[in-house]
Protein backbone atom coordinates (compact mmCIF):
# COMPACT_ATOMS: atom_id res chain seq x y z
CA UNK A 1 0.00 0.00 0.00
CA UNK A 2 1.02 3.59 -0.52
CA UNK A 3 1.64 5.35 2.67
CA UNK A 4 1.76 9.37 2.52
CA UNK A 5 1.97 12.14 5.80
CA UNK A 6 -1.35 13.96 5.57
CA UNK A 7 -2.35 17.25 7.23
CA UNK A 8 -2.74 15.21 10.63
CA UNK A 9 1.38 14.04 10.74
CA UNK A 10 2.70 17.52 10.50
CA UNK A 11 2.39 20.75 12.89
CA UNK A 12 0.45 23.13 11.50
CA UNK A 13 0.02 25.62 14.32
CA UNK A 14 0.47 29.59 13.25
CA UNK A 15 1.79 28.48 10.06
CA UNK A 16 0.92 29.75 6.14
CA UNK A 17 -0.47 26.74 4.32
CA UNK A 18 -0.15 26.77 0.52
CA UNK A 19 -3.09 23.86 -0.65
CA UNK A 20 -3.64 22.70 -4.18
CA UNK A 21 -7.18 22.07 -4.35
CA UNK A 22 -8.99 21.05 -7.58
CA UNK A 23 -11.91 23.94 -8.18
CA UNK A 24 -12.33 22.90 -11.69
CA UNK A 25 -15.68 23.12 -11.85
CA UNK A 26 -18.44 23.36 -14.30
CA UNK A 27 -19.66 27.40 -15.51
CA UNK A 28 -22.76 28.37 -17.58
CA UNK A 29 -22.93 30.85 -20.28
CA UNK A 30 -23.22 33.61 -17.58
CA UNK A 31 -19.91 32.03 -15.39
CA UNK A 32 -22.27 30.89 -12.69
CA UNK A 33 -20.84 27.71 -11.05
CA UNK A 34 -23.65 24.85 -12.36
CA UNK A 35 -22.10 22.23 -9.83
CA UNK A 36 -20.07 22.66 -6.35
CA UNK A 37 -19.16 19.00 -5.35
CA UNK A 38 -15.33 19.57 -6.36
CA UNK A 39 -15.84 23.07 -3.32
CA UNK A 40 -17.65 21.15 -1.09
CA UNK A 41 -15.10 18.01 -1.24
CA UNK A 42 -12.26 20.23 -0.02
CA UNK A 43 -14.06 21.65 2.95
CA UNK A 44 -13.00 18.98 5.35
CA UNK A 45 -9.28 19.36 5.02
CA UNK A 46 -10.44 23.62 4.56
CA UNK A 47 -11.82 23.55 8.10
CA UNK A 48 -9.18 21.22 9.48
CA UNK A 49 -6.38 23.41 8.26
CA UNK A 50 -8.14 26.52 9.35
CA UNK A 51 -8.62 25.18 13.22
CA UNK A 52 -5.03 25.23 13.57
CA UNK A 53 -5.13 28.77 13.52
CA UNK A 54 -3.31 28.90 9.87
CA UNK A 55 -3.21 31.51 7.25
CA UNK A 56 -4.93 29.70 4.29
CA UNK A 57 -3.21 30.08 0.74
CA UNK A 58 -5.92 27.89 -2.07
CA UNK A 59 -4.89 27.59 -5.55
CA UNK A 60 -6.39 25.75 -8.47
CA UNK A 61 -6.49 25.97 -12.23
CA UNK A 62 -10.26 26.08 -14.27
CA UNK A 63 -10.47 24.82 -17.32
CA UNK A 64 -8.11 24.98 -20.36
CA UNK A 65 -6.60 28.88 -20.67
CA UNK A 66 -3.24 27.57 -22.51
CA UNK A 67 -0.98 30.23 -20.89
CA UNK A 68 -3.31 33.39 -21.62
CA UNK A 69 -5.65 35.31 -19.50
CA UNK A 70 -9.37 34.66 -20.26
CA UNK A 71 -12.08 36.64 -18.01
CA UNK A 72 -14.24 33.86 -18.29
CA UNK A 73 -12.33 31.63 -16.64
CA UNK A 74 -11.50 33.64 -13.56
CA UNK A 75 -11.46 31.95 -10.25
CA UNK A 76 -13.89 34.53 -9.01
CA UNK A 77 -17.06 32.75 -8.65
CA UNK A 78 -15.08 30.21 -7.35
CA UNK A 79 -14.26 32.58 -4.08
CA UNK A 80 -17.63 33.55 -3.96
CA UNK A 81 -19.19 30.52 -3.54
CA UNK A 82 -16.10 29.08 -1.17
CA UNK A 83 -17.20 32.18 1.05
CA UNK A 84 -20.43 31.27 0.98
CA UNK A 85 -19.71 27.87 2.06
CA UNK A 86 -17.19 28.73 4.65
CA UNK A 87 -19.39 32.12 6.21
CA UNK A 88 -16.26 33.91 5.91
CA UNK A 89 -14.64 36.60 3.13
CA UNK A 90 -12.32 35.04 0.62
CA UNK A 91 -10.20 37.01 -0.74
CA UNK A 92 -9.48 36.44 -4.41
CA UNK A 93 -6.11 38.01 -6.25
CA UNK A 94 -6.13 39.17 -9.74
CA UNK A 95 -3.22 36.46 -10.41
CA UNK A 96 -1.15 33.88 -8.72
CA UNK A 97 2.19 35.62 -8.99
CA UNK A 98 4.05 39.02 -8.82
CA UNK A 99 4.35 41.80 -6.08
CA UNK A 100 0.37 42.15 -5.86
CA UNK A 101 -0.17 39.00 -4.34
CA UNK A 102 3.40 39.25 -2.26
CA UNK A 103 1.42 42.48 -0.50
CA UNK A 104 -2.18 40.48 0.24
CA UNK A 105 -0.16 37.52 1.39
CA UNK A 106 1.91 39.65 4.10
CA UNK A 107 -0.82 41.59 4.90
CA UNK A 108 -3.07 37.89 5.82
CA UNK A 109 -4.30 37.81 9.46
CA UNK A 110 -4.74 34.11 11.08
CA UNK A 111 -7.49 32.64 9.88
CA UNK A 112 -7.63 34.83 6.55
CA UNK A 113 -8.27 32.48 3.19
CA UNK A 114 -6.64 33.80 0.34
CA UNK A 115 -7.68 32.28 -3.47
CA UNK A 116 -4.75 32.69 -6.04
CA UNK A 117 -6.08 33.61 -9.63
CA UNK A 118 -6.14 30.85 -11.96
CA UNK A 119 -2.46 29.14 -12.13
CA UNK A 120 -2.98 28.00 -16.05
CA UNK A 121 -2.70 31.72 -16.95
CA UNK A 122 0.61 31.32 -16.76
CA UNK A 123 2.10 28.38 -19.33
CA UNK A 124 4.89 27.79 -16.44
CA UNK A 125 1.89 26.21 -14.38
CA UNK A 126 1.94 23.35 -16.97
CA UNK A 127 5.33 23.44 -18.14
CA UNK A 128 6.13 22.94 -14.28
CA UNK A 129 8.66 25.51 -14.30
CA UNK A 130 11.03 25.55 -11.40
CA UNK A 131 10.62 29.72 -10.48
CA UNK A 132 6.82 29.41 -10.98
CA UNK A 133 6.67 26.78 -8.39
CA UNK A 134 9.50 28.75 -6.52
CA UNK A 135 7.59 31.47 -6.39
CA UNK A 136 4.49 29.87 -5.07
CA UNK A 137 6.62 27.93 -2.14
CA UNK A 138 7.34 30.95 -1.19
CA UNK A 139 4.17 32.14 0.27
CA UNK A 140 4.17 29.06 2.61
CA UNK A 141 5.73 27.23 5.04
CA UNK A 142 3.67 24.40 4.76
CA UNK A 143 2.37 22.67 1.03
CA UNK A 144 -0.92 20.42 1.08
CA UNK A 145 -1.73 18.83 -2.15
CA UNK A 146 -5.86 17.90 -1.72
CA UNK A 147 -6.29 17.80 -5.84
CA UNK A 148 -6.22 14.04 -6.57
CA UNK A 149 -7.47 14.72 -9.82
CA UNK A 150 -4.36 16.19 -11.07
CA UNK A 151 -2.60 13.59 -9.35
CA UNK A 152 -1.37 12.59 -12.33
CA UNK A 153 0.19 15.98 -14.03
CA UNK A 154 3.67 17.09 -13.21
CA UNK A 155 2.95 20.72 -12.41
CA UNK A 156 4.10 23.80 -10.90
CA UNK A 157 1.17 23.72 -8.00
CA UNK A 158 0.84 19.99 -8.03
CA UNK A 159 4.84 18.59 -8.22
CA UNK A 160 7.67 21.31 -8.65
CA UNK A 161 6.02 22.82 -5.31
CA UNK A 162 6.84 19.54 -3.19
CA UNK A 163 10.76 20.64 -3.72
CA UNK A 164 10.95 23.43 -2.09
CA UNK A 165 8.19 23.20 1.33
CA UNK A 166 7.34 20.17 3.38
CA UNK A 167 4.57 18.43 1.71
CA UNK A 168 1.63 15.95 2.90
CA UNK A 169 -1.61 15.09 1.71
CA UNK A 170 -4.93 16.72 2.44
CA UNK A 171 -8.11 14.27 3.48
CA UNK A 172 -9.55 14.26 -0.06
CA UNK A 173 -6.15 12.84 -1.07
CA UNK A 174 -5.85 10.50 1.25
CA UNK A 175 -9.34 8.51 0.98
CA UNK A 176 -8.11 8.61 -2.67
CA UNK A 177 -4.84 6.98 -1.78
CA UNK A 178 -6.79 4.59 0.53
CA UNK A 179 -9.76 3.19 -1.67
CA UNK A 180 -7.56 3.13 -4.82
CA UNK A 181 -4.78 1.55 -2.84
CA UNK A 182 -7.02 -1.23 -1.73
CA UNK A 183 -8.29 -1.56 -5.39
CA UNK A 184 -4.91 -1.96 -6.52
CA UNK A 185 -2.92 -4.10 -3.96
CA UNK A 186 -5.80 -6.03 -1.56
CA UNK A 187 -9.34 -5.99 -2.99
CA UNK A 188 -11.56 -8.18 -1.23
CA UNK A 189 -12.50 -11.40 -3.70
CA UNK A 190 -14.88 -11.94 -5.83
CA UNK A 191 -13.72 -8.61 -7.16
CA UNK A 192 -15.65 -7.29 -10.19
CA UNK A 193 -14.72 -4.04 -12.85
CA UNK A 194 -17.34 -2.60 -15.13
CA UNK A 195 -15.95 -0.70 -17.76
CA UNK A 196 -17.93 1.18 -20.62
CA UNK A 197 -17.47 4.24 -22.22
CA UNK A 198 -16.74 5.33 -26.02
CA UNK A 199 -13.23 3.85 -27.26
CA UNK A 200 -11.55 0.70 -25.82
CA UNK A 201 -8.10 2.88 -26.84
CA UNK A 202 -8.72 5.08 -23.69
CA UNK A 203 -8.62 2.32 -21.31
CA UNK A 204 -6.41 -0.52 -22.85
CA UNK A 205 -4.02 0.25 -19.77
CA UNK A 206 -6.33 -0.41 -16.85
CA UNK A 207 -8.34 -3.27 -18.93
CA UNK A 208 -4.56 -5.08 -18.81
CA UNK A 209 -4.42 -4.47 -15.24
CA UNK A 210 -7.80 -5.21 -14.23
CA UNK A 211 -7.38 -8.41 -15.82
CA UNK A 212 -4.03 -9.59 -13.27
CA UNK A 213 -7.11 -8.57 -10.52
CA UNK A 214 -10.64 -9.02 -11.11
CA UNK A 215 -12.44 -12.39 -11.10
CA UNK A 216 -14.98 -10.79 -13.29
CA UNK A 217 -14.84 -8.30 -15.67
CA UNK A 218 -18.39 -6.68 -17.37
CA UNK A 219 -17.95 -4.60 -20.29
CA UNK A 220 -20.45 -2.07 -21.53
CA UNK A 221 -21.15 1.18 -23.70
CA UNK A 222 -19.12 1.78 -27.11
CA UNK A 223 -16.55 -0.11 -27.13
CA UNK A 224 -17.96 -3.12 -26.29
CA UNK A 225 -18.95 -2.71 -30.38
CA UNK A 226 -14.99 -3.46 -30.94
CA UNK A 227 -14.61 -6.31 -28.58
CA UNK A 228 -17.96 -8.07 -30.18
CA UNK A 229 -16.69 -7.10 -34.12
CA UNK A 230 -12.97 -9.19 -32.79
CA UNK A 231 -15.40 -12.21 -31.55
CA UNK A 232 -17.21 -11.96 -35.21
CA UNK A 233 -20.41 -10.71 -34.61
CA UNK A 234 -22.51 -8.21 -36.36
CA UNK A 235 -22.84 -4.40 -35.35
CA UNK A 236 -24.47 -2.08 -37.34
CA UNK A 237 -23.34 1.08 -38.06
CA UNK A 238 -22.38 1.00 -33.58
CA UNK A 239 -18.87 2.49 -32.44
CA UNK A 240 -15.72 0.98 -33.46
CA UNK A 241 -12.37 1.09 -34.08
CA UNK A 242 -11.15 -0.48 -36.38
CA UNK A 243 -7.69 -0.18 -35.52
CA UNK A 244 -8.58 -1.71 -31.60
CA UNK A 245 -10.02 -4.86 -33.33
CA UNK A 246 -6.87 -7.20 -32.66
CA UNK A 247 -5.72 -5.55 -29.80
CA UNK A 248 -9.36 -6.31 -28.62
CA UNK A 249 -9.15 -9.96 -29.40
CA UNK A 250 -5.62 -10.50 -27.19
CA UNK A 251 -7.41 -9.29 -24.31
CA UNK A 252 -10.09 -11.61 -24.68
CA UNK A 253 -7.37 -13.90 -24.84
CA UNK A 254 -5.79 -13.29 -21.96
CA UNK A 255 -8.58 -13.15 -19.85
CA UNK A 256 -9.17 -16.74 -21.06
CA UNK A 257 -5.81 -17.65 -20.32
CA UNK A 258 -6.18 -16.35 -16.77
CA UNK A 259 -9.35 -17.65 -16.23
CA UNK A 260 -11.24 -14.30 -15.61
CA UNK A 261 -15.01 -14.17 -16.86
CA UNK A 262 -15.00 -11.87 -19.58
CA UNK A 263 -18.34 -10.52 -19.68
CA UNK A 264 -20.08 -8.40 -22.91
CA UNK A 265 -23.56 -7.14 -23.54
CA UNK A 266 -26.14 -10.56 -24.73
CA UNK A 267 -28.81 -7.56 -25.87
CA UNK A 268 -28.88 -4.13 -26.75
CA UNK A 269 -30.79 -1.15 -27.27
CA UNK A 270 -30.57 0.04 -30.86
CA UNK A 271 -31.50 3.09 -32.86
CA UNK A 272 -31.71 4.46 -36.20
CA UNK A 273 -29.84 7.63 -35.29
CA UNK A 274 -28.09 8.93 -31.93
CA UNK A 275 -30.81 11.94 -30.78
CA UNK A 276 -33.92 11.87 -28.69
CA UNK A 277 -36.27 11.26 -32.01
CA UNK A 278 -34.48 8.02 -32.92
CA UNK A 279 -36.57 4.84 -33.27
CA UNK A 280 -34.96 2.01 -31.16
CA UNK A 281 -35.77 -1.55 -30.74
CA UNK A 282 -33.87 -4.09 -28.27
CA UNK A 283 -31.97 -6.66 -30.26
CA UNK A 284 -30.00 -10.04 -29.49
CA UNK A 285 -26.12 -9.81 -29.77
CA UNK A 286 -26.19 -12.18 -32.89
CA UNK A 287 -29.17 -10.42 -34.21
CA UNK A 288 -27.71 -6.84 -34.56
CA UNK A 289 -29.30 -5.00 -37.77
CA UNK A 290 -27.02 -3.90 -40.47
CA UNK A 291 -28.53 -0.35 -40.21
CA UNK A 292 -28.84 0.22 -36.56
CA UNK A 293 -26.61 1.74 -33.90
CA UNK A 294 -26.07 0.18 -30.72
CA UNK A 295 -26.82 3.18 -27.75
CA UNK A 296 -27.20 1.17 -24.98
CA UNK A 297 -27.11 -2.39 -22.74
CA UNK A 298 -30.25 -4.21 -23.10
CA UNK A 299 -32.52 -5.62 -20.38
CA UNK A 300 -31.43 -9.23 -20.20
CA UNK A 301 -27.71 -7.66 -19.68
CA UNK A 302 -28.88 -5.85 -17.03
CA UNK A 303 -30.08 -8.71 -15.06
CA UNK A 304 -27.03 -10.72 -15.58
CA UNK A 305 -24.39 -7.31 -14.22
CA UNK A 306 -26.58 -6.78 -11.79
CA UNK A 307 -26.53 -10.12 -10.98
CA UNK A 308 -22.55 -10.09 -11.10
CA UNK A 309 -22.39 -6.94 -8.56
CA UNK A 310 -24.35 -8.78 -6.17
CA UNK A 311 -22.41 -11.59 -5.80
CA UNK A 312 -19.19 -9.41 -5.42
CA UNK A 313 -17.06 -8.11 -2.53
CA UNK A 314 -15.63 -5.14 -4.39
CA UNK A 315 -16.68 -3.25 -7.31
CA UNK A 316 -15.01 -1.10 -9.44
CA UNK A 317 -16.98 0.80 -12.15
CA UNK A 318 -15.75 3.06 -14.67
CA UNK A 319 -17.54 4.38 -17.83
CA UNK A 320 -21.38 4.69 -18.98
CA UNK A 321 -23.23 1.60 -20.66
CA UNK A 322 -24.87 3.86 -23.40
CA UNK A 323 -25.25 7.09 -24.70
CA UNK A 324 -26.29 7.71 -21.21
CA UNK A 325 -26.78 11.74 -22.22
CA UNK A 326 -29.79 11.09 -24.07
CA UNK A 327 -32.70 9.90 -21.72
CA UNK A 328 -34.09 7.21 -24.03
CA UNK A 329 -30.57 5.52 -23.78
CA UNK A 330 -29.70 6.01 -20.20
CA UNK A 331 -31.48 3.00 -19.09
CA UNK A 332 -28.63 0.49 -18.76
CA UNK A 333 -26.46 3.32 -17.08
CA UNK A 334 -28.97 3.90 -14.48
CA UNK A 335 -29.66 0.49 -13.52
CA UNK A 336 -25.77 0.06 -13.19
CA UNK A 337 -26.46 3.00 -10.94
CA UNK A 338 -28.86 1.53 -8.44
CA UNK A 339 -27.21 -1.84 -8.44
CA UNK A 340 -23.71 -0.82 -7.53
CA UNK A 341 -25.63 1.29 -4.75
CA UNK A 342 -27.19 -1.62 -2.92
CA UNK A 343 -24.56 -3.79 -3.47
CA UNK A 344 -23.28 -5.15 -0.26
CA UNK A 345 -19.37 -5.35 -0.76
CA UNK A 346 -17.15 -2.04 -1.36
CA UNK A 347 -18.63 -0.07 -4.23
CA UNK A 348 -16.35 2.55 -5.82
CA UNK A 349 -17.01 4.99 -9.05
CA UNK A 350 -13.65 6.51 -10.66
CA UNK A 351 -14.29 8.86 -14.01
CA UNK A 352 -16.30 11.76 -15.35
CA UNK A 353 -19.59 10.08 -16.60
CA UNK A 354 -20.29 7.14 -14.02
CA UNK A 355 -19.88 9.90 -11.47
CA UNK A 356 -22.49 11.61 -13.28
CA UNK A 357 -24.98 9.15 -13.07
CA UNK A 358 -24.61 8.43 -9.47
CA UNK A 359 -25.35 11.47 -8.97
CA UNK A 360 -28.16 11.86 -11.54
CA UNK A 361 -29.82 8.73 -10.52
CA UNK A 362 -29.41 10.48 -6.82
CA UNK A 363 -27.36 7.57 -5.28
CA UNK A 364 -23.70 9.37 -4.89
CA UNK A 365 -24.07 9.11 -1.33
CA UNK A 366 -24.93 5.17 -1.37
CA UNK A 367 -21.25 4.62 -3.11
CA UNK A 368 -18.36 3.62 -0.66
CA UNK A 369 -16.07 5.91 -2.81
CA UNK A 370 -16.96 8.32 -5.76
CA UNK A 371 -13.40 9.48 -6.96
CA UNK A 372 -12.83 12.91 -7.84
CA UNK A 373 -10.37 12.09 -10.97
CA UNK A 374 -11.27 10.10 -13.98
CA UNK A 375 -7.68 10.34 -16.14
CA UNK A 376 -5.92 9.84 -12.48
CA UNK A 377 -8.28 7.23 -10.96
CA UNK A 378 -7.07 5.33 -14.21
CA UNK A 379 -3.74 6.10 -14.28
CA UNK A 380 -3.35 4.67 -10.44
CA UNK A 381 -5.21 1.81 -11.08
CA UNK A 382 -2.80 0.99 -13.85
CA UNK A 383 -0.33 0.82 -11.46
CA UNK A 384 1.16 4.07 -13.02
CA UNK A 385 3.13 6.19 -9.93
CA UNK A 386 1.35 9.63 -10.10
CA UNK A 387 4.14 12.68 -10.00
CA UNK A 388 1.58 14.39 -7.39
CA UNK A 389 1.52 11.95 -5.26
CA UNK A 390 5.23 10.58 -5.53
CA UNK A 391 6.38 14.27 -4.06
CA UNK A 392 4.67 14.02 -1.17
CA UNK A 393 6.56 12.59 2.80
CA UNK A 394 6.34 9.38 3.24
CA UNK A 395 4.46 8.46 6.41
Amino acid sequence: MIRKKTVRDIDLTGKTVIMRVDFNVPLDKEGNITDDTRIRAALPTIKYVLEKNTKLILMSHLGRPKGQVKEELRMAPVGRRLSELLGKEVIVCKDSIGEEVKKIISGMQTGDVVLLENLRFHKEEEANDPEFAKELASYADVFVNDAFGTAHRAHASTEGIAHYLPAVAGFLMEKEIDFLGRLLYQPAKPYIAIIGGAKVSTKIGVLEKLLEKVDSLLIGGGMSYTFLKAKGFEVGNSLVETEKINMAFELIKKADEKGVNLMFPVDHVVADKVDESAKTKVVETNAMPKDMIGVDIGPKTVRQYKKEIKRASTIFWNGPMGVFEIDKFAKGTFQIAKAMASAKGTTVVGGGDSVAAVNKVGVADKIDHVSTGGGASLEFLEGKELPGIKVLEDA
